[in-house]
């Protein structure tokens, strides 16, 4: 019996349309990571960029469990002394940028490589319900109904 090994001939990209309204965002995070990595294809390869392309919707409307959304701190720094920054889950969702949330909760599923850093540029969150992608024809995936825990109300 041989392994196969995937080569760039025998990738096959998809493009994958979520709706993260009402989705827990672990969940959600590990399942387009899941996607992106391409670790859902029987042909799978480490080494090669396998994933799919992924569309993320409605990232404002994501949802966390717990007191998550007040309580989990955020931190950066801005590289001067002195300079280090803050901010709670729910001023990231509410802010200017609420699509970042979900981007940093994915780029953390994955390991820390170049590979990894290739494939989140296939990767594209929206904070609402329209995406200027229509003429790829992107595949819904319905993440609510795969599991009565990867929603909230």
């Amino acid at each position: 019996m041989k392994t196969f090994s995937a080569t760039p001939a025998d990738i096959d990209k998809k493009w994958i349309l979520i709706d993260a309204e009402g989705v827990v965002l672990g969940r959600l995070a590990s399942i387009v990571a899941t996607r992106l990595r391409g670790k859902h294809k029987p042909s799978f390869t480490p080494h090669m960029d396998m994933g799919d392309n992924v569309i993320v919707i409605n990232a404002d409307k994501v949802q966390m469990t717990g007191k998550k959304r007040t309580d989990k701190v955020h931190y950066w720094h801005t590289g001067y002394p002195g300079g280090i920054k803050s901010r709670t889950a729910g001023q990231i969702l509410e802010g200017a940028h609420p699509e970042r949330l979900v981007m940093q909760a994915v780029k953390r599923m994955l390991p820390g490589n170049r590979l990894s850093r290739r494939q989140m540029t296939n990767l594209r969150v929206y904070a609402g319900a329209e995406h200027p992608h229509e003429a790829q024809n992107p595949e819904v995936l319905d993440v609510k109904s795969m599991n009565k825990k990867n929603t909230r109300s």
